[in-house]
């Protein structure tokens, strides 16, 4: 069998976690198996399909890695197609015009829930004569659903499935107006495409028995279908707004990097031994289905903080840089005075979780700032301070080899001289050139700043001192 996955959003919002985890999973079925990954839009509701919604789509896929072997598709182009499949199955007896006005139909709603029976339609005009239907009316079209017997399906991931025919009734497949319906385009959708395996939210449980019949109705084999859990927000609700950002770009906006986040998503139900750090060369070799849980997943910030701080750390500085130069330029960060941004990067790396908070900590040794960290500057910059930063101001001015190897004994030889310990002397200067308690070695710090920038800043750590003793 050739291996053929599709992701089919509805372009009526943005790229949402679930969905990019269903394309994901999608897409290593297809890789590991050769096979192809195939985009479709489903557009079809016109009223909340919005071309915004589409590129954020295209964005977030882009983003992921997730690139199509085909398409994309749009189910707005393919209307014609949807029509001759309608007027086959109407031809064939195995569909039907519905003639019920708004008002029978809820009034049969309210009957069937005062007696406590199954909601659905109860096939009214499913054996309509000829001349009893005139077309020049409004009506709907329905599938005529098979009423003995049962679908059962073995879905890869929730095992057999069984629904019984008489739970299921006649769906619409066209609308008053013409257009067709969810359900029925999917299935001349996957037909067409030759699909060989569905993959997608378990929310479609209840479609896939509906939508077998319609497919058997039009003389084809189903794929095979694996639904997978829902996730969960940390509380144990379904993700949602209220978990903070569930949108794919949210998460490239907020700093992650696209390889953090695919590494998450692809441990967010499926599992591998107890290996946490996947590349997607091994997520391609390793990924199967029958490996997906059953039961629902959890959201996890604090992992997914991990997986990106261990990325930040581990990956290439030229490729975190990459991602980094969209938050740089959000921020308004000029790299021109200052180091090469390549070489901080695996050192404040250890100190961050995102590379929206990689671009603020490493500010200090490209601009100037206005103040100093109150918490900071209260413990470190008091006037038992004054001595120390003096003392390295002079070293410093007549310091020529500026490495930070050297950089550090000056500091050392310093609290030596002052038989100071090393906290008394370099968290001063670390407070009086960064602005707060926080930085890499204070060698390396030092080194990376510059000369100029630490003699100007110590001076400034000095006078705020002064200023302090004089309103003490």
């Amino acid at each position: 069998m050739t291996v053929k996955t599709r992701f089919a959003p509805s372009p009526t919002g943005y790229l949402h976690v679930g969905g990019a985890r269903t394309a994901l999973y999608s897409w290593l079925y297809a890789k590991r198996h050769q096979g192809q990954f195939v985009l479709r839009i489903e557009d079809t509701d016109r009223e909340r399909s919005t071309d915004e919604s589409v590129e954020a789509i295209f964005q977030g896929m882009e983003w992921l890695g997730l690139g199509h072997d085909e398409g994309p598709f749009y189910q707005t182009h393919r209307f014609d197609r949807y029509k001759e499949q309608i007027e086959n199955l109407l031809e064939q007896g195995k569909a039907y015009r519905c003639y019920c006005s708004k008002e029978r139909l809820d009034a049969l709603r309210e009957e069937q829930q005062a007696n406590k029976q199954n909601i659905g339609y109860d096939g009214h005009c499913r054996n309509l004569s000829t001349d009893e239907q005139d077309t020049s009316k409004p009506h709907v079209i329905r599938f005529k659903n098979p009423e003995e017997g049962k679908v059962v399906f073995n879905d890869l991931i929730k095992g057999e499935i069984a629904v019984s025919n008489s739970e299921l009734d006649d769906l619409i497949i066209a609308r008053t107006d013409g257009t067709p319906t969810y359900n029925f385009t999917v299935v001349v959708d996957d037909l067409d495409m030759e699909i060989s395996h569905v993959i997608r939210g378990d929310d479609h449980v209840n479609n896939t028995p509906r939508q077998i019949n319609m497919i058997e109705a039009l003389g084809a084999k189903a794929p095979l279908y694996a639904h997978v859990p829902m996730i969960l927000g940390d509380d144990g609700k379904r993700l949602s707004k209220r978990h903070g950002a569930v949108s794919v770009m949210q998460y490239r906006d907020q700093g992650y990097l696209p390889q953090a986040v695919l590494n998450y998503l692809v441990r967010l139900g499926w599992s591998h031994g107890d290996q946490e750090v996947f590349s997607l060369d091994e997520m391609i070799e390793l990924f199967d289905l029958k490996d997906v849980n059953r039961a629902p997943s959890a959201f996890n910030t604090d992992k997914l903080n991990w997986l990106n701080q261990h990325y930040m750390k581990t990956l290439p500085a030229e490729e975190v840089l990459k991602h980094l130069q969209w938050h740089i330029d959000v921020a308004g960060l000029d790299l021109t005075s200052g180091p090469d941004i390549k070489s901080l990067i695996p050192a404040m790396a250890e100190r961050v979780k995102t590379l929206q908070e990689l671009v603020e900590s490493v500010r200090y040794f490209y601009e100037d700032f206005e103040e100093f960290d109150a918490k900071a500057a209260k413990k470190h910059l008091r006037p038992v301070a004054r001595e120390p930063l003096e003392t390295i101001k002079a070293k410093i001015q007549a310091q020529y080899d500026w490495s930070a190897d050297s950089l550090h004994a000056l500091v050392s030889a310093t609290a030596d001289e002052l038989e100071l310990g090393m906290g008394k002397v370099g968290m001063p200067l670390r407070v009086a050139v960064t602005g707060s308690g926080m930085s890499p070695d204070l060698g390396v710090t030092l080194e990376w700043i510059g000369k100029d920038r630490v003699l100007t800043r110590i001076d400034k750590a000095l006078e705020f001192i002064a200023e302090r003793e004089a309103q003490s």
